[in-house]
């Protein structure tokens, strides 16, 4: 299996981990023509700050579970932004004022927007 087909699963696994846990307007952004950071973000949003936390914890669990340990967490006690590094995917988790406020899809606009089901 080929290092995108490894990405494209974990991003698979990452998005059925949110959607598990009701995660709001999960988008997904194919980088891998325009950074080196990754080769797709993950954008997912959650109510609150307990839903925003199990979010991340499922993403974790799922694809801890498969081999996949993250490299780096940063925001999980504010629980406003949880970015979780996993290397070839990075998943952000907001609550909705810091979604709208970061706005990373617009950031991020030169990446190609995946629909979710073109992962499987």
């Amino acid at each position: 299996m080929s290092d995108i087909e490894i990405s494209k699963k974990m991003a698979a696994m990452a998005v059925d981990a949110l959607n598990d846990k009701k995660a709001e307007d999960v988008k997904v952004i194919d980088i891998s023509n325009i950074s080196t950071l990754a080769d797709y973000f993950i954008i997912a949003g959650g109510t609150n700050r307990n839903q925003v936390q199990a979010l991340a914890d499922n993403v974790q669990e799922k694809l801890g579970r498969s081999g996949h340990m993250t490299k780096n967490v940063e925001g999980y006690d504010s629980a406003n932004w949880i970015l979780l590094d996993f290397g070839d995917i990075i998943v952000h988790v907001f609550d909705n004022e810091n979604r709208l406020f970061y706005d990373l899809e617009r950031i991020w606009r030169d990446g190609k927007l995946i629909d979710a089901g073109e992962l499987a």
